[in-house]
């Protein structure tokens, strides 16, 4: 069984589902105000959704010993000199992208990524500590729900910058067939709302 396939049948029969946070969260309308308006402009990006395509047509057929193998070697590479795999990611078009997006929210955004089909890091405008993001809420409670679907993360304090912030997550949406191709992550400075 497919690391996809697994994350599916799990979500769907409540395995990976998590609290329903989103109406526990004081912030929440703010944060889907965020997550249907500037996340999903960014989400509907060119680039993005090509970057995605093409990385999915890649990946389709990893298992899970291969996503456990780039997942361990991303997380070998964060504190390591030599960085191939996330250099990789960092220089793409996509990721150069959100971290425009990122800059051009002067501060409202502390973070930015995006995912394939599989919850493998596709963009991002920060590194993030893993690669695979697919045994994740802020994956399964996005892209395996469905297009419109809106994962609003807890309230949690950022030690480095003591802020408040909680992550809003949406599904990415193949424009030409209106199917789920991904999702993306910002993480949301509460302080600017």
């Amino acid at each position: 069984m497919t690391i996809r396939k697994f994350v599916l049948a799990a979500t769907a029969m409540g395995l990976l589902s998590g609290p329903a946070l989103a109406q526990d969260n004081e912030y929440a309308d703010a944060l889907n105000e965020i997550a249907n308006g500037q996340l999903r402009t960014i989400a509907e990006n060119p680039a993005l959704v090509a970057a995605i395509k093409a990385q999915n047509a890649e990946t389709a057929g990893y298992d899970a010993a291969k996503i456990e193998e780039l997942d361990q070697q991303w997380r070998a590479e964060v504190d390591a000199g030599s960085k191939p795999l996330i250099d990789e990611v960092m220089g793409t078009e996509a990721s150069q992208m959100l971290m425009a997006e990122q800059e051009s929210a002067e501060g409202l955004f502390s973070e930015m990524f995006a995912t394939d089909a599989m919850g493998l890091n596709v963009a991002q405008s920060t590194i993030t500590s893993d690669y695979w993001q697919g045994d994740e809420e802020k994956f399964t409670e996005t892209y395996s729900v469905g297009p419109d679907a809106i994962y609003l993360g807890e309230i949690e304090q950022d030690e480095s910058t003591q802020t408040y912030q909680s992550q809003v997550s949406i599904t990415i949406v193949d424009p030409d067939s209106g199917e789920p191709i991904g999702s993306i992550t910002a993480g949301v400075d509460l302080s600017m709302l």
